[in-house]
């Protein structure tokens, strides 16, 4: 999400505050805790790309042949592939080939839209890039309107997708019931154009993908995964600060405070399909995954080896062991939270939801004090994470 901006700021401030102490890691020390994450941000993405392009597949068949089977088929790979996605968001915040000044994650993840920006909307059947004749559908002037005018302005990414493969959600208890009709030609206005919109901007999610697989792929002199392996203790510092703001700004910040504090669907993360209860559990496995050093495959194979855990354990193994249990009473605290989240965040204070998401809230707030702690007992000192 683009809405807090103040990812690569803190990185590069990270870089100029923080100084080295004493109990400072060996070089020999570091560098296996960075090819292991190299490896697990690698087998990540990976299977993000692999379920995105089943998803391609799927939305394909749907295309070709719009029918009710085809879409709730579209719509399955969807939220498979989001599994992966959402624990992908660890390895954000420092300034890496994701949201680097280049990077695509506001093409890929940003949140949330309007959806008018992409296309018609209860009231307004004539919205809508896709709606609009004059507007070329292709890749490069998709990319362009992304966030034109504003960051609402949403224009590719999952949650265009997912817009237009559930339409809005007005289900108190489920999500949106867009029909496939509307991708029949002579069923509803410009179907032709909102099948082509549908295919155009998920070949780019799937391109944009392949390109941060080879970001981090191993074996390569000139790419991003090359120069982090070499960082030492400036690219364990830019692991902290990952794990740090996905925490507390991003997830514990815009993802819940937000939308528990004005009880809004449209703070939601993935409103159209209620799938944010799993966007949040994901959130919080991906942490757990950077910091135990271990990611389990779509295979069901672990990549596992040497962690941040390991390190902060062989300086202060009380405080490596209270940061391992927090995150994983976020995790459990994330996966206590009940679908549809757009019910969670409504009622008194003293409701079950939202205590269940404040729980969650209060978990992920402490542990992003942890990791401070946990920074600092290795020699990255003055690491203050930007609060949302």
């Amino acid at each position: 999400m683009k809405k807090l901006l103040f990812a690569l700021g803190f990185g590069t401030a990270l870089l100029a505050q923080s100084c080295m102490a004493l109990a400072a890691p060996s070089a020999a020390n570091v560098i296996p805790v960075l090819t292991n994450y190299a490896n697990i941000v690698h087998a990540n993405y990976q299977d993000t790309l692999q379920s995105a392009l089943r998803m391609q597949q799927a939305i394909n068949a749907f295309l070709a042949q719009p029918s009710a089977d085809t879409q709730q088929a579209a719509q399955k790979a969807w939220r498979e592939a989001r599994e992966f996605y959402g624990q992908t968001e660890a390895y954000r915040f420092y300034g890496g080939p994701i949201d680097g000044k280049d990077g695509p994650e506001g093409r890929l993840n940003a949140w949330p839209m309007d959806e008018s920006y992409v296309d018609s909307v209860k009231g307004r059947t004539d919205a809508g890039l896709i709606n609009n004749p004059a507007f070329v559908i292709n890749m490069d002037n998709l990319i362009a309107q992304n966030e034109r005018g504003g960051e609402e302005n949403i224009a590719t990414g999952w949650h265009a997708i997912e817009f237009l493969l559930w339409g809005q959600d007005f289900n108190a208890n489920g999500p949106g019931d867009r029909s496939y009709t509307d991708f029949v030609d002579g069923k509803a206005p410009n179907a032709d154009r909102r099948r082509d919109y549908l295919k155009v901007i998920t070949d780019l999610l799937v391109a944009d993908l392949n390109s941060l697989v080879k970001d981090w792929s191993p074996g390569r002199k000139f790419n991003y995964r090359a120069q982090f392996e070499k960082g030492g203790l400036d690219s364990l510092r830019m692991m902290f600060v990952g794990l740090g703001s996905l925490s507390r700004g991003e997830l514990a910040g815009e993802r819940l405070e937000v939308a528990l504090n004005s009880q809004d669907q449209e703070d939601e993360h993935s409103c159209f399909s209620d799938n944010t209860d799993r966007d949040i559990v994901n959130n919080a496995l991906g942490i757990e995954n950077v910091w135990l050093g271990r990611y389990k495959r779509a295979d069901g194979s672990v990549v596992q080896g040497a962690s941040m855990k390991d390190l902060v354990t062989t300086e202060n193994a009380e405080l490596a062991n209270k940061t391992t249990q927090q995150i994983a009473t976020s995790v459990a605290a994330a996966s206590a939270i009940h679908a549809p989240f757009d019910r969670e965040i409504i009622g008194a204070k003293d409701a079950p939801g939202r205590q269940r998401i404040q729980a969650t809230i209060n978990s992920l707030t402490e542990q992003s004090k942890d990791l401070v702690s946990a920074a600092n007992a290795v020699g990255i000192t003055k690491l203050t994470l930007t609060q949302p």
